[in-house]
């Protein structure tokens, strides 16, 4: 569910959507970390000024914990860091 949403998110921030990718790691029961792949041009667009794009998105994101009881860790990364 969320790694589905900020795919989805992500693809309508970006200017080459088709590299968008979103990697879901489970650490244990209660810890999951999602991984946000895009373009090396568009992860700024993804972190936002001052990085307020990527905090409104993690803050989004923490309110699923009330419903899964899973805390969520947000990261972007450009696609040629794999």
């Amino acid at each position: 569910m969320i790694d589905k949403f900020l795919e989805d998110f992500a693809k309508l921030l970006v200017d080459k959507p088709e590299l968008v990718r979103v990697e879901k790691n489970d650490i244990d029961e209660t810890f999951c970390e999602v991984i946000v792949y895009a373009d090396k041009v568009d992860t700024g667009k993804l972190i936002g000024k001052d990085g307020k794009m990527i905090n409104s998105l993690k803050t989004l994101i923490s309110g699923c914990k009330a419903k899964d009881g899973k805390s969520y860790r947000v990261s972007v990364k450009a696609n040629d860091e794999l």
